[in-house]
């Protein structure tokens, strides 16, 4: 770090509160740091266009209207805003060394970032209870699973979410900030801001750990009794082709589950001690970059219905646009 840079950054503290924060990115030379940066704006392109693809086409096909394919919408929509929020601040740390942001900027990408992955633990349960109802009571899953009860579980993932993240969001954003104001991370969580408050964070931490359970802790097994039951109602069906064809309804959500609590554990619960920071910082670009960009994949490519909506939507636009160029 040179001259420049350190005065800069004593130029950022008022009053013994920071008002800036500064990333460092990798730090690697320049064309690694271009070749990153391609690879990652690809990325975000493909997720953001492929996550507006499955809205659109849960929107318009009268085939996907269901609560399946709604409560896909959603997880579609989480991912635009984790992408959108994340993205574009990694990009600039990725292709320039000591990145700037304000320290509201910073809680507020901190408070999106993880209201938005809050809002997927309870999303997913509430997709593994609608693959209950769907598999182990059919007969009352229709009459129960109406859209008034989706948006009601929707909006109320939103609600918990926003409200739980907004109480520990509150708390770091009392915390004193006092000395080092270098973030060697690539996005503002929670581990990395704690880390250089200078006030007591006994607390802060002990909130964290509390607020887990209700996010991650009970959510989890919530999902695993209800494949459980998913399991032993498959079993229970003589034919194989009838498994297949029941276990196919909820294999793409099991496979997103799977990613999402795999890459969770990997980036939050796996001890640090030893852990390099470009390890850990790959660790946080396959959480927030990887994921969201393989979901809709997952679910277009093992789902006959998204597939043959997309080959309907496509022979459309290609009639419509035949029809115009011969006038």
């Amino acid at each position: 770090m040179d001259f420049h840079q350190t005065s800069l950054m004593n130029r950022t503290t008022h009053k013994g509160n920071v008002t800036t924060f500064f990333f460092l990115g990798f730090n690697s030379n320049a064309v690694y740091n271009l070749l990153l940066f391609t690879l990652v704006l690809i990325i975000c392109i493909v997720t953001i266009c492929g996550n507006f693809l499955i809205i659109m086409l849960v929107y318009y096909s009268k085939t996907l209207h269901s609560p399946m394919y709604f409560f896909l919408s959603q997880l579609s929509i989480s991912d635009i805003l984790l992408t959108t929020d994340i993205a574009p601040n990694m990009l600039n740390i990725i292709l320039h060394e000591m990145t700037s942001i304000s320290f509201s900027g910073c809680i507020t990408q901190y408070y999106v970032f993880a209201s938005t992955e809050a809002f997927e633990c309870y999303l997913l349960t509430v997709m593994s209870y609608d693959r209950y109802l769907a598999i182990c009571s059919p007969l009352h899953y229709t009459s129960i699973m109406k859209q008034t009860l989706c948006i009601k579980f929707v909006f109320a993932s939103w609600i918990f979410s926003c409200s739980l993240v907004s109480t520990l969001t509150f708390a770091i954003s009392q915390l004193e900030f006092c000395g080092p104001n270098v973030i060697d991370y690539l996005y503002c969580d929670f581990n990395p801001l704690v880390e250089l408050s200078c006030s007591d964070t006994s607390s802060i931490q002990m909130e964290k750990t509390l607020l887990c359970v209700p996010v991650i802790i009970l959510p989890f097994p919530v999902i695993v009794v209800s494949y459980i039951y998913i399991v032993l109602t498959l079993l229970k069906i003589p034919s194989i082709s009838g498994r297949q064809k029941c276990f196919s309804t909820c294999s793409s959500h099991l496979t997103v589950v799977f990613l999402f609590y795999g890459t969770l554990i990997a980036a939050y619960l796996i001890p640090k001690e030893g852990q390099s920071q470009i390890i850990s910082k790959i660790m946080s670009l396959l959480y927030t970059v990887f994921t969201p960009l393989i979901n809709p994949f997952i679910y277009s490519l093992r789902n006959k219905d998204i597939k043959d909506s997309l080959k309907i939507l496509y022979r459309k636009k290609s009639n419509f646009y035949s029809k115009h160029m011969q006038k």
